[in-house]
């Protein structure tokens, strides 16, 4: 079929996920910004290492509700507008930090901004298919979460300088205009995708309901979940704690702090986007989802978990404990450019939206537990000792090595096509 005949339009498209990617980046600034600004606000505001887990978890405290109601609004509404929304929100609640003063009120802005950022993912996904057919959805999703990386990069090299010229609280100014400015752009240039449209006119499979029960019972959609889970886990770790342990844990000032979040970017973007056209690209000579993409996503997952692990050994110098993490949070990111892909593969698009936020309500609840047990590790080892930090990683690198065994063994995409398929058949029988 030639591109007019698939309704693709690439350069539409093109303009549409770049949009999307700054939107992302714009999301993780917001993100990694409580870990960057950790220990002035730390010091100004008298928090203990728990505290501080506290505010680091606090984001996704009731991400995971937002998450699936945005989810299933896409499911009815135009992304354009859930999206412009979403982008005014972030904004705004930037704003009260200028004035915080104490941990329960920080806690409240974080929460806030949780509630906002919790269909962020699925949303923007959902958004993209609309613009990409299955075979090509690899490399856009890829740009989108490197956004997110970018987000990093612009982090470490904006806000320790913000901190230390005019204090920790005008990063949130500045995050707020930054804010306006993608929502500027996205009012004059977001559209919707009509990808979707066309392929629910020209297939009848695709304009079919399944019950959730069915495709939430799936070994797909649960393997998925898990690896979307240990991927999370180990974002929430980098962005909340990296910043601490990379300062206090290896005694690395504040600045060269900064560049080496600027280093960790500059590595797994990169990588991420490698990996996602390495999948693409196996997918397109033929290679089934179940190893394309299934398992592909799996021995990144457990390599990432070694890599996380081994920062317990004692005798590691400081750039190769930085290389590990590095490779660790790099492999991590393959999880979101190809994850979501392996669910539309079988997901109706009329409910695409809300298993994709589904699984991003699941991970959430890593991205809660992993700042608050790692800052319970911490404090217990106390907050100036490297070993707590330590800890935290080990258990980080536990739960990936465990999801990516679990997703080895669940996920086959092909194989819940072909269920799924077989369960509608009998229905359809009967009807006809």
């Amino acid at each position: 079929m030639t591109r007019e005949e698939t309704g693709f339009r690439p350069r539409s498209a093109w303009t549409i996920a770049f949009l999307l990617a700054f939107m992302m980046l714009v999301n993780f600034l917001d993100k990694v910004v409580i870990g960057l600004v950790g220990v002035p606000m730390t010091q100004e505001l008298g928090l203990t290492p728990t505290e501080f887990g506290l505010i680091g978890g606090a984001l996704h405290w009731l991400f995971a509700i937002s998450a699936v109601v945005g989810g299933f609004l896409a499911n009815r509404r135009p992304t354009r507008t859930l999206l412009l929304g979403m982008g005014l929100f972030w904004a705004l609640i930037q704003l009260p930090m200028l004035f915080a003063s104490s941990l329960w009120m920080i806690v409240a802005c974080r929460v806030l901004l949780g509630i906002g950022e919790g269909p962020a993912s699925p949303v923007a996904t959902h958004a993209l298919y609309k613009w990409f057919p299955d075979d090509r959805r690899s490399l856009p999703v890829a740009l989108l979460h490197s956004g997110s990386a970018m987000g990093l990069l612009v982090a470490g090299a904006m806000i320790p300088w913000i901190s230390l010229n005019y204090g920790w609280r005008t990063n949130f100014a500045v995050l707020a205009a930054i804010g306006l400015v993608w929502c500027t752009l996205w009012l004059l240039l977001g559209r919707e995708g009509t990808l979707d449209n066309l392929r629910s006119g020209q297939l009848a499979s695709d304009s079919r309901r399944v019950p959730y029960r069915r495709l939430l019972g799936d070994s797909s959609v649960l393997g998925n979940y898990a690896c979307h889970f240990a991927a999370n886990w180990s974002l929430a770790l980098t962005l909340t704690w990296v910043p601490s342990y990379l300062e206090i844990g290896l005694g690395l000032d504040p600045l060269r702090t900064g560049h080496m979040f600027v280093m960790f970017v500059v590595v797994t973007t990169p990588l991420s986007l490698l990996m996602a056209w390495l999948s693409q690209r196996l997918m397109r000579r033929g290679v089934p989802s179940r190893l394309a993409r299934g398992a592909f996503v799996s021995v990144c997952l457990i390599a990432g978990g070694l890599f996380s692990a081994s920062l317990m050994l004692t005798e590691l110098s400081v750039t190769t404990r930085i290389i590990a993490l590095t490779l660790s949070g790099g492999l991590a990111l393959v999880m979101y450019s190809v994850g979501p892909a392996m669910l539309a593969e079988f997901t109706p698009s009329s409910q695409r939206g809300g298993i994709l936020a589904i699984g991003n309500a699941v991970a959430s609840l890593a991205g809660l537990s992993a700042p608050v047990i790692t800052g319970l590790l911490v404090n217990g080892a106390g907050a100036n000792h490297p070993d707590g930090y330590a800890q935290g990683f080990m258990v980080c690198g536990i739960v990936m090595v465990m999801a990516g065994l679990i997703g080895l063994v669940a996920m086959n995409p092909q194989r819940s096509c072909e269920r799924l398929a077989q369960e509608d058949a009998p229905a359809l029988a009967s009807r006809a």
